[in-house]
């Protein structure tokens, strides 16, 4: 035991050694460089589950405890914050995102929270007035499902309010867009236009003409002759992203889906540094961006453990809401079983090389065929590759969103050791429309977090932003009440699957860090793991349900710097 004391005493130029030894050196700790103080710090350490002070050194967390013990911590150059009560959870992290999506929110016709037809068509009618002739009018949030009627808009609905100018808005989840007439015909989309695989293109019972809404794969029709954004654009959407972010709460967010383009210029902003923000990335697949990913292999960890490339994002069915989920019966509402977007043949090769070049597959499902779907491909690929020939022994694949599955298929999860990323506020959106596409019986298996946990499996939480407001709060708020933010529950909604407070906390931070083979590392405020944290203004973990969504983020701690104070 001496010679061990002593080992460790020659470590204690380091921040973590100092942690790890203090008293039996005999030496005081080494000052911190920020002490919060006077706090309600909920670790998430089954030790010590709530502590009132915490001390940073550097990247590390070096303390944990009173605000008596604290104090050895404080030297002359310290920053010590008296929290006053305020409330400190290890950083959240989301792990669904898209972060360059949130930005161009912000920069084009953000029509979120839309109420109505008439409200849409307003909104565009005044971006019309401001735009030059010719100009495209680009936009993204809408839904119908609380619309009176709750119908999709249509080319003839945009003409009335831009007869000249093109008109792409897309539908809140990302798989559905609505065109105008000159849209349309930009696009090159007739009455003979056939719908790509994997793509629908909606058409007027009457007479075959295309009604504007495209579906899945059929909005590259669109997009494709879409102006492309400059450079610097892409930039300013990026740090948009990574502002908006940090002020929500947020110290690591998981890229679901993006391009070697992007990755260059994430790169660049983080050499330059103006990224103060963790990401874990994936690229979208099949692609030739998987083949590069899985030939050069995973980046772990660069600029000081803040960015990851290391997954593959495929789309297997579309969404609930534009009826592209993939469906093993007929939608009760009428329109098809939705859409699988890609073959076993294209996808089971991609994952074998996956699992031998140790690449985390992450695979979007919504319908209850497309989480079935992946369950089995993920089967065949695990059990094609022994764990033999893999580069790493536990892959911790997993399935983003399965929103909709059969109750068969829930025990599969645990069994193949599959993650299920999912965003609780998805329940709240479409709990509206979920059972006019579903009917009751198969609600059984929608959104099933309680289900899903009690099988011994751990939920990666998120917010798929800007496909929802992004926000923490609203995600842990949906996850424990099952109502929506007016306080509102449907008698389908299922509240057996709520979860507790610490299930919800969970999910945006240590089931989170498992989920990106960093739990040792983050996702608990403990000594040795990384100073990541959230304050809070309000304690979420004892305040009444209503109250929780209107808590702010007050301080983001990402790394040991303060990266955003309100």
């Amino acid at each position: 035991m001496k010679n061990d004391m002593q080992k460790l005493c020659f470590l204690s130029q380091t921040a973590l050694a100092v942690l790890l030894l203090g008293p039996g050196c005999g030496q005081k700790p080494l000052p911190a460089d920020l002490l919060l103080h006077n706090g309600v710090i909920h670790t998430l350490d089954g030790q010590k589950p709530r502590v009132e002070a915490v001390a940073l050194l550097g990247d590390r967390i070096v303390f944990v405890g009173s605000n008596e013990e604290a104090r050895a911590y404080q030297g002359s150059e310290t920053r010590a914050i008296d929290l006053g009560g305020k409330t400190v959870v290890p950083g959240f992290a989301d792990s669904h995102a898209h972060l360059a999506g949130i930005g161009a929110r912000e920069m084009n016709l953000n029509l979120e929270g839309t109420s109505s037809l008439h409200g849409l068509l307003e909104k565009v009618r005044e971006h019309v007035r401001q735009a030059e002739p010719g100009d495209w009018i680009v936009g993204r949030g809408w839904s119908e499902a609380r619309w009176d009627p709750p119908a999709f808009p249509s080319r003839a609905d945009l003409d009335r309010v831009s007869p000249q100018n093109p008109v792409w808005l897309t539908r809140v989840d990302g798989h559905g867009g609505v065109a105008n007439s000159a849209a349309l015909r930009l696009a090159g989309i007739t009455k003979a236009t056939k719908a790509p695989p994997g793509g629908d293109i909606l058409r007027d019972p009457k007479n075959g003409e295309p009604t504007g809404m495209l579906i899945d794969r059929a909005q590259g029709l669109v997009s494709k002759v879409l102006p492309e954004d400059t450079p610097e654009r892409k930039r300013q959407a990026l740090l948009l992203g990574v502002r908006r972010s940090l002020e929500l709460g947020w110290t690591e967010l998981g890229i679901a889906g993006n391009s070697y383009e992007e990755i260059e210029m994430l790169r660049s902003l983080y050499e330059a540094g103006e990224i103060p923000l963790r990401l874990y990335d994936a690229v979208r697949g099949p692609s030739s961006d998987t083949s590069r990913l899985l030939s050069e292999g995973p980046v772990v960890g660069a600029y000081g453990g803040l960015f990851t490339v290391r997954g593959i994002k495929v789309s297997i069915d579309g969404a609930l809401g534009s009826k592209g989920a993939a469906l093993l019966d007929d939608y009760a509402d009428g329109g098809g079983r939705g859409l699988l977007m890609f073959g076993e043949e294209e996808l089971l090769p991609m994952f074998e090389s996956a699992l031998r070049q140790g690449i985390q597959v992450q695979t979007h499902a919504i319908g209850d065929h497309a989480n079935r779907f992946t369950l089995d491909l993920y089967e065949k690929a695990l059990g094609n590759v022994p764990a033999s020939e893999r580069k790493i022994a536990e892959p911790r694949w997993r399935i983003e969103h399965a929103q909709i599955l059969d109750t068969t298929d829930i025990p599969r999860f645990a069994r193949l050791g599959v993650i299920p990323s999912m965003q609780a506020s998805h329940a709240i959106s479409d709990l509206y429309f979920a059972k006019s596409r579903l009917g009751d019986k198969r609600l059984a298996g929608a959104y099933a977090w309680r289900s899903l946990i009690d099988t011994g499996v751990s939920i990666a939480g998120g917010s798929d932003a800007p496909v929802e407001k992004g926000d923490p709060l609203i995600e842990i708020y949906a996850a424990v009440t099952r109502k929506d933010l007016e306080g509102k529950s449907q008698s389908h909604w299922r509240p057996e699957q709520r979860v507790s407070r610490g299930e919800a906390l969970k999910m945006l931070t240590l089931w989170a860090a498992y989920a990106t083979f960093e739990e040792e590392q983050r996702g608990s405020i403990q000594p040795g793991k990384w100073a990541d944290l959230t304050v809070l203004s309000r304690d979420i973990m004892s305040i009444e349900e209503s109250e929780i969504p209107k808590t702010e983020c007050v301080m983001t701690i990402v790394a040991g710097k303060v990266a955003f104070e309100r």
